[in-house]
């Protein structure tokens, strides 16, 4: 019996001995509607069922975990370029800063007052923050970016807060806080940073459904970028690696494409290069590597390899005598890790779901939030200014008027706090705002050593400070424009000497991998024996690249397309062995039965190994020429009552034909030799013309 197939929304997933309760009638034994009593689809353990609770429950959960993963664990939020891990980390790095080094496994264990998951990933997300270079001060051994040597454990390093970073990145006052993972503690939905991190550092995730990858930039090219954003000039932002290297970004696109890669090789002397910075993604170990599997491969002519690899990079190859330097280059970049792409693909968290951005889409919403960030931190400024005025001014003229003694006859707290307001109500005016209960708690804080040594010239020239502080703000808050673009310069002034570029930004010259191993191989063959190949002691046919397809046909008209072997039986029946060339222009001249015929012919395409025949079933192939000759001249065996013993045939202007064409018909006397030009000795007067039918 067929079952119609119910659409996969309809479908419900319920466990063997485990299901969802069904429906009444059909608990009771009755037919669906529909006429027959189907059996139920099973799916491995599962019973298909009309949309039910499992269904519901599976798709929720699928929902929430891509939820999860995508916005708590491996995408970075857009406002301050951070992955969780990275923020809580940080945050406890604030929490315990003092100034001084701190063990980093205190602050993994800090951090995992916050984090859901264990020390170790903690730990190796710390490293690799660190290893940035921008947020955390190392000490000790945190691994080697370019050998790959992993750090050593967290209880024998020690790591702080940059003062790029504790200056910032940190804002209580700014900061959203939420509960963490158990409801214990608050952490930072997001870090007020002010300075473009997810550009700065870069990312790599992988998610449910979606991956991001960000390459880092340069520190200061990207405020350069927010200040022509605010300058409204035009800017362009690429990479730059801390291996530094080389780099072309003809496709880079705005973040949307891609780079290349390469290491920096310079020479040493006549028969040595030496690598001096390293492709990004690549470490010493991989690419010493690859060198190697290069050299077996005989790309690269190698005598030695030698690593002096410590706080910079330095890889020495030493080269046969008859290598030449600037081919061996070229053959390092096409066959070894010397040179990558390196695709770039923006996704970034932004409102709580995932973006895909441009770098300079990114530019500029950072430097808009950069704005307002520094707005709300003027207007935070604004106000303790503003407060501190005030509480001075309280101050002033609760001494400088003695209302302190208004209160020394009363009996109550009600009294005291009267007696303060009413003697404050006459100065009103000198104030910025009404006072509060707060105030007056403070004036009552007030000792009587301050009051007795105050000094009321110095109070007033410290609020006289306090407005023209004020006055500073005011004027910041109007122009916030101009007071962003001196924030970024002054960051660029202070910062960037630490942070220059390091990969070098150029064109490369385009390495034709066939041109340069076109002579890597030579094809022998053995006429003896019938074997051909690179392994095999013979005659040498031709000189090719291990990227060459090959082309080998037999006397009998077989042809076959194959890569260039070590050593394959070829029989001793072969008549070409050639690189392949769809469209080269071929001569055949073929005996079948009494006659012989030519055809001029291209083999077209064909499958790697598979074989075909350019003639047809049991000829036998008397002449293949790739020369496109003008002429065949034919000698034919003596034969009784025989009375043309050569010809020439023209066949310049036949047309090319496909390869299973039957050709011309040539001629029916038995042929001994065929020229493509005129043999020694070949007399034009006994060779008549022939024709071709």
């Amino acid at each position: 019996m067929t079952k119609k197939r119910k659409p996969r929304d309809q479908e419900e997933f319920a466990f063997d001995g485990g299901q969802a309760p069904a429906p009444a009638e059909e608990a009771a034994g009755a037919v669906p509607d529909g006429g027959e009593d189907e059996p139920a689809e099973q799916h491995g353990g599962l019973v298909a069922q009309d949309g039910g609770p499992l269904q519901s429950l599976m798709d929720d959960n699928f929902l929430q975990y891509a939820s999860y993963v995508i916005c708590a664990r491996a995408i970075p939020r857009l406002s301050d370029g951070l992955k969780p891990v990275q923020r809580r980390i940080l945050h406890a790095l604030q929490e315990l800063d003092d100034g001084r080094f701190i063990k980093v496994a205190n602050v993994v264990g800090h951090t995992m007052q916050y984090h859901p998951h264990g020390d170790a990933a903690i730990g190796d997300a710390l490293v690799t923050l660190a290893n940035k270079e921008y947020l955390i001060e190392k000490q000790g051994n945190f691994g080697n970016v370019f050998t790959g040597d992993s750090a050593a454990a967290s209880r024998y390093i020690e790591c702080r807060v940059t003062e790029l970073a504790r200056k910032e990145l940190f804002n209580r006052e700014l900061t959203e806080m939420a509960p963490s993972y158990d409801g214990r503690k608050k952490e930072p939905v997001a870090l007020p940073v002010k300075i473009p991190l997810v550009l700065m550092l870069g990312a790599e995730g992988i998610a449910v459904g979606l991956s991001t990858r960000i390459l880092p930039h340069n520190f200061q090219e990207v405020l350069e970028a927010q200040i022509a954003v605010l300058e409204k000039k035009a800017f362009a932002l690429f990479p730059d690696f801390p291996q530094g290297g080389l780099m072309e970004v003809a496709e880079y696109e705005d973040g949307a494409g891609a780079v290349r890669v390469r290491a920096r090789i310079e020479p040493r002397g006549k028969h040595k290069l030496v690598v001096t910075e390293l492709p990004a993604g690549v470490t010493t170990e991989s690419l010493i590597s690859s060198i190697e599997d290069a050299a077996r491969k005989k790309k690269i002519a190698l005598k030695g390899i030698t690593d002096f690899t410590s706080g910079q990079v330095e890889i020495e190859l030493d080269l046969s005598p008859q290598a030449n330097l600037e081919k061996t280059k070229k053959a390092l970049y096409a066959f070894t890790q010397c040179e990558s792409r390196i695709t770039s693909n923006l996704v970034v968290i932004d409102g709580d779901r995932p973006v895909e951005m441009t770098v300079s889409e990114i530019v500029r919403r950072l430097t808009a939030q950069l704005k307002d960030t520094l707005k709300a931190e003027l207007l935070l400024k604004q106000k303790r200014l503003e407060d501190e005025y005030h509480a001075k001014t309280l101050v002033q003229i609760f001494i400088e008027k003695r209302i302190y003694k208004s209160i020394e006859e009363c009996k109550t707290y009600e009294a005291v706090r009267k007696a303060v307001l009413d003697g404050l109500k006459p100065y009103r005016k000198q104030l910025k705002r009404a006072v509060t209960a707060e105030d007056v708690e403070m004036l009552l804080g007030v000792r009587i050593r301050r009051i007795s040594r105050f000094d009321i010239d110095k109070s007033r020239q410290e609020r006289d400070a306090i407005l023209e502080e004020l006055k500073k703000v005011a004027r910041d808050l109007k122009s916030i424009k101009s007071y962003t673009t001196r924030y970024l310069r002054r960051l660029i002034k202070t910062y960037a000497s630490a942070y220059p570029r390091r990969t070098t930004i150029t064109s490369f010259d385009s390495i034709e991998v066939r041109e340069l191993t076109a002579r890597e191989l030579k094809i022998q063959y053995d006429r003896e024996k019938g074997f051909l190949g690179t392994d095999v002691d013979g005659e040498t046919l031709l000189e090719c690249s291990s990227y060459d397809k090959l082309l080998v046909v037999w006397e009998s008209g077989r042809y076959k397309m194959i890569q260039p072997p070590d050593r394959m039986f070829a029989d001793k029946t072969l008549v070409l062995c050639t690189k392949m060339d769809r469209e080269r222009v071929y001569t055949v001249v073929y005996r079948l039965g009494e006659f012989t015929y030519m055809k001029r012919f291209r083999f077209g395409g064909a499958i790697l190994d598979r074989e075909y025949v350019c003639t047809t079933e049991e000829a036998q192939v008397l002449l293949l020429d790739d020369t496109e000759p003008e002429n065949l001249y034919v000698k034919y065996r003596p034969a009784k009552g025989q009375r043309i013993h050569r010809q020439v045939f023209h066949i310049a202007d036949l047309p090319v034909k496909g390869v299973k064409a039957r050709g011309n018909r040539m001629t029916a006397k038995r042929v001994a030799k065929i020229w493509t030009s005129p043999p020694r000795g070949w007399d034009d007067a006994e060779a008549p013309s022939g024709v071709l039918l």
